[in-house]
């Protein structure tokens, strides 16, 4: 008697395996974008508080004797020196925020979009919060009158 074993795959075993790596795919893909997504925001709120820092920092050890300030906009802030921004001062330092990051609202005291702080105590010109959001995820930071920087 013969014993004949096949060797191989079915149809329909085939199809049972792609249908099985559809679904994980499906399941699994998803999480990581919103995963990137979550570390995009949380790179972009490090960035804003490290500038921050930054530039209160400088400001305390009188470097080169002057103040130094941060001007924000949508996707980028900017170290500048002195207690005005200009866009066309060559010691500003451009700090990008890398997309889909943004910064979505700039609520300072003042309606204004930069601050610096004074050279003798670190204190902002002005107090308020800035919010950083992508598509499904936002964060507030909050600049308070002593110059420390807090995120809910």
């Amino acid at each position: 008697m013969q014993n004949f074993y096949r060797k191989g795959v079915t149809v329909v075993e085939l199809l049972i395996v792609i249908a099985v790596l559809g679904i994980i795919f499906l399941i699994v893909l998803p999480q990581f974008s919103k995963s990137r997504e979550n570390q995009v925001l949380k790179n972009g709120v490090a960035d804003i508080l490290s500038s921050v820092n930054k530039a209160r920092g400088n400001t305390l050890a009188s470097l080169n004797s002057s103040e130094y300030g941060i001007h924000f906009q949508i996707d980028r802030v900017v170290i500048f020196k002195g207690t005005s921004f200009s866009s066309e001062d060559s010691n500003n330092e451009i700090i990008n925020i890398t997309t889909p990051a943004n910064i979505s609202d700039i609520t300072l005291l003042g309606g204004v979009s930069d601050i610096y702080f004074h050279r003798l105590t670190g204190a902002p010109s002005t107090t308020g919060t800035i919010t950083i959001s992508t598509g499904s995820y936002s964060k507030v930071i909050t600049i308070l009158a002593t110059g420390v920087v807090s995120v809910n």
